[in-house]
């Protein structure tokens, strides 16, 4: 294959970014994985070995390799020449940063394409990387693997919309069913098939749905879209609802939403699309076979909810290197451990504080149990912001961080808990947004976590062990605070009128304080 290639890329450096086992990396090790597709080559650098996938670096490089590939058989000509030219960029890049590992891997368009092999042979002679052909099972298993990386009780059935592929896979109650399919239904050869016709389009995509048996058992269940092009969607249908949180990473819709929104996507301008913040222009030639490949697949499963997710093969790659006990660990939780013992000011206690505010919050459920956790772990990560922001700035960083395993309404009731843990002006305006997302009890709950764990931050002054000391009792429809009497530390003024906000919402009458 005669492809031009710039001569400033060593074979030495091309022998040195071979990858090798996740599990040799030393500590803090980066970790480089380039994913070539059917339409685009991306570079994304985490920072070692985490539960949560932490990404330093992320390029993409449209080449389309796999236009024509349908009528042609072969890899695009032009495409070839534009991955070369990024792959020499990125390994460069992955050298220059001085990954511990590098681990290269292509899908659809490579996998079909009758000149695979001399497209393979000229990366390794031009970068010497050696680059993993993902067969479609093995796609399909990542995609999911993706998916339940960041949401580990993942049940439905998750679809990855590429360039040159469609891959499904049941998901029960967090775990790979064995049941999967990948069909030649990509965006790419989609449009090629079909001619651009809407129709034609509809027909191939119903007939290869009808020979995937096992997914009429999975009618009614969550589907999880994963892909570029779903996510330009979600996109739109945030746009088109008003939707108060940006994060399209666990969005979710109920199934008549979503076709009302497709149909209304139908509807709308280039123009208008197009004066969408965050939409990328180069995904418009796409969006009417994106659109109507979720459309069928909504109307034969008939899912409960259509929920988006960005994590897919990639992060599955990364997810699968992992040591067992990260994989067994809660992104979530892992991610607000791993905030509160870098930018907190002391030692993690979040089981010292959850046990002493336990007689307020009665009987939860284990999500909510998680979200109490989760947000005990961030009660103090935010002593840094500026006084007169802090509550703010906390509020924004938690309902917008990209924490893994966290739909919007357990956001918003994240953002909202530290929002009320720093700020007594409860009706300021920017807690609206989240406020918005959640049900009165929900946001019941948030104001008693958060003003719970305003005192007891100011009991202890964030320091372990005092908060321990003292106890939290409900007694004659009042809420109590007992400190012991001997000790100068709790000589601090903790006050009815501003610890009453908190019995009220509790649904108590008033506070006290005793020493004993």
């Amino acid at each position: 294959m005669d492809v031009p290639w710039p001569g400033w890329f060593s074979k030495a450096d091309a022998r040195k970014a071979r990858m090798i086992p996740f599990q040799s990396l030393p500590d803090g090790g980066l970790i480089a994985i380039i994913d070539i597709g059917s339409n685009s080559i991306r570079l994304v650098v985490y920072q070692g070995i985490s539960r949560a996938p932490v990404p330093i670096f992320n390029e993409k490089a449209v080449c389309a390799l796999g236009e024509g590939l349908e009528g042609a058989g072969r890899l695009n000509p032009k495409g070839v020449e534009q991955a070369m030219l990024a792959l020499s960029r990125f390994v460069r890049l992955a050298r220059s940063m001085r990954v511990a590992a590098l681990d290269v891997v292509a899908t659809a368009a490579v996998r079909d394409a009758a000149d695979a092999p001399d497209f393979l042979a000229a990366v390794h002679a031009h970068c010497g990387i050696e680059v993993t052909v993902l067969s479609g099972e093995e796609e399909a298993r990542l995609a999911a693997q993706g998916v339940l990386c960041g949401v580990p009780d993942a049940d439905g059935t998750v679809a990855d919309l590429g360039g040159g592929s469609l891959e499904l896979i049941a998901v029960d109650e967090g775990r790979m069913s064995g049941a999967f399919a990948t069909l030649p239904l990509g965006i790419l050869r989609l449009m090629e098939a079909s001619g651009g016709d809407r129709e034609r389009a509809q027909t191939l995509i119903d007939q290869h749905f009808s020979r995937v048996f096992w997914l009429r058992h999975r009618m009614g269940r969550p589907l999880y879209a994963v892909g570029g092009a779903w996510r330009a969607l979600a996109r739109l249908f945030v746009a088109q609802t008003g939707h108060s949180l940006q994060v399209l990473d666990n969005y979710a819709l109920d199934c008549a939403d979503a076709l009302r929104l497709l149909e209304l996507v139908s509807r709308q301008s280039r123009k208008s699309i197009e004066r969408i913040p965050g939409f990328s222009r180069k995904r418009l030639p796409h969006l009417p076979m994106a659109a109507l490949a979720l459309e069928r697949i909504l109307f034969g499963l008939k899912p409960s909810r259509l929920i988006f997710s960005v994590y897919g093969m990639r992060e599955g790659r990364f997810f699968c290197h992992l040591p067992e006990e990260l994989k067994m660990q809660d992104p979530l939780i892992s991610a607000c451990t791993a905030l509160a013992a870098t930018m907190g000011r002391f030692p993690v206690h979040c089981g010292e504080i959850s046990a002493w505010m336990s007689p307020l919050i009665g009987e939860e459920t284990p999500h909510q149990a998680r979200l109490r956790h989760a947000a005990t772990l961030l009660s103090d990560v935010f002593w840094g912001e500026h006084p007169d922001y802090r509550a703010e700035q906390a509020f924004l960083r938690v309902f917008r961080l990209p924490f893994m395993g966290l739909g919007h309404q357990d956001r918003a009731f994240l953002a909202l808990a530290v929002y009320y843990r720093y700020e007594r002006d409860f009706q300021a305006p920017q807690v609206a947004s989240a406020l918005d997302l959640l049900p009165e009890e929900e946001q019941r709950r948030a104001l008693i976590l958060g003003l719970a764990l305003r005192l007891a931050h100011a009991i202890s002054g964030g320091v372990p062990g005092w908060v321990g000391r003292t106890r939290l009792e409900i007694e004659d429809n009042a809420l109590i605070l007992e400190m012991p009497a001997d000790d100068a530390v709790y000589d601090g003024d903790f006050s009815e009128r501003r610890n009453d906000r908190l019995a009220k919402a509790a649904g108590l009458s008033h506070f006290e304080s005793r020493r004993i």
